[in-house]
């Protein structure tokens, strides 16, 4: 019996971690690549982590989500560098600098579909699918249906933009 608890209790943390990683997914990703260019012993060193806040932004292979991530960041590198240089993970950092914008954690990367079948397709809310619909730049004009939109999707696979 306690055994089963404690099996569920991890797995709900599991799950409750992934879906808060999923919610800051770009934001902790131009965490994590930030500290990934810095040296661990500059990582409590609130300057120089601003300087790799800027150094990051700066780059131009950067996507479109990470560029609007830094546009978001940029203004208040100081609140991002304090709880960084704690050592916080990047996951609670976004979940700190949320709070002074909350819009850093609704910047999302697109669903991926290229080879997607239908049945993959399905599982996706009609949100998600409306926003590929928009992503290609295509209006599903008559479509109530969840199942017009899933084909609708599937018939404009070849407007998928793949990012670099």
């Amino acid at each position: 019996m306690k055994t089963s608890a404690i099996l569920f209790a991890a797995a709900a943390m599991i799950m409750g971690a992934s879906a808060a990683t999923i919610e800051c997914e770009v934001c902790v990703k131009v965490m994590d690549d930030v500290r990934a260019d810095m040296e661990k012993a500059d990582m409590k060193d609130k300057s120089k982590i601003e300087g790799a806040l800027g150094k990051y932004c700066a780059r131009g292979d950067l996507g479109p989500r990470e560029r609007k991530i830094c546009y978001y960041i940029d203004p208040i590198k100081r609140s991002v560098a304090h709880p960084f240089s704690l050592g916080m993970n990047s996951l609670k950092v976004c979940k700190r600098i949320t709070e002074t914008n909350p819009e850093i954690c609704t910047v999302k990367f697109p669903v991926q579909t290229e080879k997607m079948e239908k049945k993959d397709l399905s599982k996706l809310r009609v949100k998600q699918l409306k926003s590929i619909l928009a992503d290609r730049g295509v209006e599903c004009k008559g479509c109530i249906e969840k199942e017009e939109f899933i084909a609708k999707v599937q018939a404009t696979e070849h407007l998928a933009q793949v990012e670099l």
